[in-house]
């Protein structure tokens, strides 16, 4: 794996969330969310339902609250995915984020919307993922569940990329993928990306954590080290 190498100056992102409610038409989902995410990997654990990936839709601009306010870099960030996209907040929803119907190679070429080149980008992403380059004028669509993940990861790597949301990356793949996976998290991280992950698989998670908070019913229920929650969730949820 390469060495991802810090933005020149970069600091990590900080993402805040502020008594943030949100509903899904009358039914509520998220009941005042209050959370701190200095940076680093911060892992977003809990059960089926409990509202993490709402709450990530709500970071990243695809779901509106009805009350509270996320701020980035203390900045408030009522805009669209698309423009919080340009800023470099990043989201990789749950079920892939590739386009099926394109090849890699044009996948790949979505990702330099920000401004990247195309050979840059493909070079990243090639380095990471050597299996793309292998099938890099094959339909994403045809690609294995690790594959597509792999390539949904990419667009991480293409520009500067400040936030990275990440919604359930291990589902359905085999743990040695997600190993890989979750190793590259780690990395894109320690280059000054704050990296929020939704899992429900505590574990795996935690692995790679900085810090780590647990969602029961739409609440944040216990934050803290990756060593605490790993004994919460033991009594929370698992």
């Amino acid at each position: 794996m390469s060495e991802f190498a810090p933005r020149p100056g970069a600091t990590a992102t900080a993402v805040a969330v502020e008594g943030v409610r949100a509903a899904y038409g009358r039914i509520e989902v998220l009941h005042g969310v209050d959370l701190e995410i200095p940076g680093g990997v911060f892992a977003l654990l809990g059960p089926n339902g409990a509202g993490k990936s709402t709450l990530l839709k709500v970071i990243g601009g695809r779901l509106r609250p009805t009350a509270g306010a996320v701020r980035i870099d203390g900045a408030g960030s009522r805009r669209t995915p698309e423009a919080l996209a340009r800023t470099g907040v990043i989201a990789i929803p749950e079920g892939r984020g590739v386009f099926p119907n394109l090849s890699v190679r044009d996948n790949l070429r979505m990702w330099t919307y920000r401004g990247a080149a195309m050979a840059d980008v493909e070079a990243r992403a090639y380095e990471e993922f050597p299996r793309l380059k292998e099938r890099r004028r094959q339909l994403a669509g045809s690609l294995s569940g690790g594959e597509q993940q792999m390539l949904a990861i990419s667009r991480a790597l293409a520009g500067d990329t400040k936030v990275l949301l990440l919604d359930e990356i291990s589902m359905g793949l085999a743990p040695i993928i997600v190993s890989r996976l979750f190793e590259l998290v780690g990395t894109i991280a320690a280059s000054g990306v704050t990296v929020v992950v939704v899992e429900q698989f505590a574990e795996t998670a935690l692995g790679v954590a900085d810090r780590a908070a647990i969602m029961l019913h739409g609440r944040i229920a216990h934050q803290g080290t990756p060593a605490e929650m790993a004994e919460a969730a033991e009594s929370a949820y698992l």
